[in-house]
């Protein structure tokens, strides 16, 4: 029946991931893209002349990459250089008090465990670091439990999962016991507690609505962490370039308006420009709430199920500048913890507000793990405080932006760090900005929290309840961060595949995932 034609919705790493797949096997792929860039979150914008990352900043699982661009015939390390760092990160606390600081604890964490345990040590108690070397070994056994028969595999249900992993090492992953709760029981120490607290963030989630199965976040960190040549996005565009390559089409600046469904089946994409791609099969790289809110048509509209706003992830407040620094030793990624860890997360979920003292990451983008700048002078920076996923129904007014700068510099000050703005552009990014980027999100940048035992399956599959039609992306399973986006793009090419030998539709001579094609 010839080459299958297949559209996919969205340059984001889920459907770069899903088009440099489908395009190795045969199929004839267009993708479509509104922006002007590759990547989807995975962004860069330019700075004082200086282009710098504003999505995703830390990068790891390196083999879930390495196995993507093996199947497409391809060597990772043929198309981006890795660095592999030694601190992962360096976390700061005020001791004493509100206006003024009475000096600062710091801790950093390594790739080798033992250093970290020894810092640790050093830092809170030998008995604490004693206890962080059993919570590595319970984040790696949750992580171990997990990674082939969920995170892997297309989505499964619950007893499905029971039954390929097993009811007790099930159990021993503590869906019912919230993260705080554990690490209360892992740490004596609440600054220890805070900082593990925060991988729940990396979900866009609160540590005391989260599972504990969410440690295994831990563990993915403790096995790698690497650095990029030339930013995060260098990824997206080596993506990008093999999809092209490969003899698909990707389309900038042009959105997709409507999903056609013929029958049960969806068969094309009306484009924001009055264009029509018939296709096969459609991958919709985006939230799959723009599909259950009608964003792309009433046809698509019962794919998948809406996600109430109350269920959304966390959303951010950015700044993006070329700064001068002192007084406080940045490394690569630094983390300057609020006060009272239980307010601020009570003041994003439950009040819906930016927290009155919040915790503040920055990426020192011109500096390397041991905080070694590439050149002296201004450098640039990403500086980030959460917010709730309320962009679509709140004004972040200038001025409100501009009152959260001047608190966070000024809680900045309290650890002793110092930016110097020479009168370069600051560039903000609000959740209201995040929202108009990226559809019917909200500004959620992780799809939908991970709160509670049930939240990871409440997420939708690769295949949508339409045929044909397939998601990709940080809301669908297996859930949000780079590399869960990148194996949602694999699974999704896998299903879709898988779905058309099925058919008998077409017989490309290769394999998806290990699955032969023959």
């Amino acid at each position: 029946m010839g080459e299958p034609r297949v559209v996919v919705i969205g340059a984001g790493i889920g459907g770069l991931v899903a088009a440099l797949l489908l395009t190795s096997q045969g199929c004839n792929v267009t993708v479509v893209e509104t922006h002007r860039w590759p990547g989807g979150k995975m962004r860069e914008i330019t700075v004082a002349g200086r282009a710098m990352d504003a999505g995703p900043t830390v990068f790891t699982m390196k083999d879930v990459f390495e196995d993507i661009f093996n199947q497409a015939g391809e060597d990772l390390h043929n198309h981006v250089k890795l660095h592999p760092v030694n601190i992962l990160a360096r976390h700061a606390w005020e001791r004493h008090g509100w206006e003024s600081s009475n000096g600062t604890d710091e801790l950093d964490l390594f790739a080798d465990r033992q250093a970290s345990a020894e810092a640790i040590s050093k830092f809170a108690s030998p008995d604490e670091g004693r206890r962080y070397l059993a919570f590595c070994r319970e984040a790696a056994a949750i992580h171990d439990t997990l990674e082939h028969s969920f995170m892997r595999v297309d989505r499964p249900s619950q007893l499905a999962l029971i039954r390929r992993a097993g009811l007790g090492p099930m159990l021993r992953t503590k869906p019912f016991s919230s993260m705080w709760n554990a690490l209360s029981n892992n740490f004596k120490d609440p600054r220890l507690q805070q900082l593990f607290g925060r991988y729940a963030t990396y979900c866009g989630s609160s540590p005391f609505l989260s599972p504990a199965t969410l440690m295994l976040i831990a563990h993915v960190e403790q096995q790698g962490v690497w650095l990029i040549d030339g930013g995060m996005h260098q990824l997206a565009k080596a993506l990008a370039d093999l999809v092209t390559a490969r003899g698909g089409t990707i389309q900038y600046c042009v959105s997709a308006s409507r999903i056609l469904v013929d029958g049960e089946r969806a068969s094309g994409v009306t484009l924001s420009d009055g264009s029509l791609i018939t296709a096969d099969a459609v991958v919709m790289n985006g939230d799959s709430n723009a599909l259950a809110t009608g964003l792309l048509g009433t046809m698509a509209s019962d794919a998948v199920s809406k996600t109430s706003h109350l269920a959304r992830s966390l959303s951010a407040l950015t700044w993006n500048m070329v700064a001068e620094t002192d007084g406080f030793a940045l490394s690569r990624h630094n983390v300057f913890f609020a006060r009272e860890s239980k307010k601020e997360f009570s003041d994003l979920f439950e009040k819906r507000i930016i927290a009155d003292d919040p915790t503040v990451y920055i990426c020192a983008q011109d500096r390397d793990d041991l905080g070694r700048k590439n050149e002296d002078g201004p450098e640039r920076l990403l500086v980030l405080i959460n917010a709730p996923a309320d962009g679509d129904i709140k004004d972040y007014s200038s001025e409100g932006i501009e009152r959260c700068q001047q608190k966070m510099f000024q809680k900045l000050e309290r650890f002793g760090l110092r930016i110097y703005n020479r009168g370069e552009p600051m560039i903000p990014t609000s959740p209201k900005a995040f929202s108009g980027l990226f559809p019917a999100t909200g500004g959620a940048l992780y799809g939908r929290a991970t709160h509670g035992a049930m939240a990871s399956f409440a997420r939708p599959g690769s295949r949508s309840k339409i045929k044909g039609l397939y998601l990709t992306g940080g809301s669908v399973h297996p859930g949000a961060g780079v590399p869960m986006v990148a194996l949602s793009g694999q699974i999704a090419a896998k299903n879709l595949i898988a779905d058309w030998t099925s058919q008998r539709r077409f017989r490309p001579a290769a394999t998806v995932g290990g699955m032969s094609m023959r």
